[in-house]
């Protein structure tokens, strides 16, 4: 294929991904226990927009578009956005296929905290937001803790990062596990339980202004990465032969995922698979190289995860199912389906 019709070719998909994200957001923002219109709905997104007013009996249903299900709607997409970008960055950074945040521990981290806050009561100064600072400063400690165990006087390679990795993810769980089982209560271990498996249930327009910045600030820093990650996906000595220094460029990226990650465990607890099969798929269509990757892989995980929060609250309606369920169920088919491609190989088509 000629690069121009290469070009044209991703553009289209970029164009296709948008158009796609789009309608699924306000079918998304329409669909659930009480069915809007997509006329309304979007009728009622301007007034919220342009200060426009609506008749007094459809103030009830304004507000299910406007308080609950458009920011809901939006921290999916925000936060289906950042998995698939991280994903791509920690596949390269340590090649390995099966690698992304909730793997490396970071998303385990992040449960562990949220869990201990909410059943110790600290930080109780943060009021309504001591559950996600908690989650977030777990999965900054974890990050540092995955760091200090796999450091050693050669410095931190790929491998030795995966392996303490998955075990401390491990650890971390076992912890999560401990501290729900003690919470006396049903209805707060339910709850407990409920959150370190996903969810987006707790969605508000103030929780989405600091994931916004961090999710799209990080995901422009990987993208400015992009040769930088395409060296590294090919082993740290050509990595090296580039005049690339992978040790430097190791703490410095996985710094940026590791905050994106905290950012998006704050909100949305802890979610699986996403950040794995998104990767994937998305260099299936595009190919290896980073500088596509990363435009692709953002819009591919905010659709499902549009899609996915949908179906987590329309399946077993009038209960609402964990988005880490969803996405397991939906992800472990797939990847299945990708090794037994004999095309695929970790990077791209062979």
């Amino acid at each position: 294929m000629s690069p121009a019709r290469s070009h044209l070719r991703h553009l289209a998909l970029i164009t296709g991904l948008c158009a796609l994200l789009v309608v699924s957001a306000l079918l998304a923002v329409g669909l659930g226990s009480a069915v809007i219109p997509p006329s309304d709905t979007v009728r009622y997104l301007g007034a919220a927009l342009t200060g426009g007013t609506i008749s007094a009996d459809e103030v009830t249903r304004y507000q299910i578009v406007w308080q609950i299900r458009t920011p809901r709607v939006l921290l999916a997409a925000l936060v289906g956005a950042g998995l698939g970008t991280v994903g791509v960055a920690v596949q390269s950074l340590v090649r390995n296929a099966l690698a992304d945040p909730f793997v490396l521990g970071i998303s385990s981290g992040g449960a562990v905290g949220a869990v201990a806050v909410s059943t110790t009561g600290a930080l109780a100064g943060f009021g309504i937001y001591a559950t996600s600072a908690g989650a977030f400063a777990g999965a900054m400690a974890a990050t540092v803790l995955v760091f200090a165990v796999a450091y050693a006087r050669t410095g931190t390679t790929p491998l030795r990062l995966v392996l303490t990795g998955v075990a401390l993810s491990f650890g971390f769980q076992a912890v999560t596990s401990v501290l729900i089982y003690l919470v006396p209560g049903n209805e707060a271990t339910s709850t407990l339980l409920f959150w370190s498996m996903g969810s987006f249930g707790a969605a508000t327009w103030g929780a989405l202004p600091a994931v916004a910045v961090v999710v799209l600030a990080g995901t422009v820093a990987l993208h400015r990465f992009s040769r930088t990650l395409d060296a590294m996906s090919l082993g740290d000595e050509a990595a090296t032969a580039m005049g690339i220094d992978p040790a430097r460029h190791r703490h410095v990226l996985f710094a940026v995922t590791a905050v994106m990650t905290g950012a998006m465990v704050a909100v949305s607890g802890a979610i699986g698979f996403a950040g794995l099969v998104v990767p994937h798929v998305t260099r299936m269509l595009v190919g290896a190289r980073h500088a596509r990757v990363l435009v692709v892989a953002p819009l591919a995980g905010a659709t499902l995860m549009v899609w996915v929060d949908l179906l987590a609250r329309t399946v077993a309606a009038p209960r609402e199912l964990p988005i880490g369920v969803l996405t397991a169920l939906l992800g472990v088919p797939v990847f299945l389906v990708l090794m037994r491609r004999r095309q695929y190989v970790f990077g791209g088509a062979a």
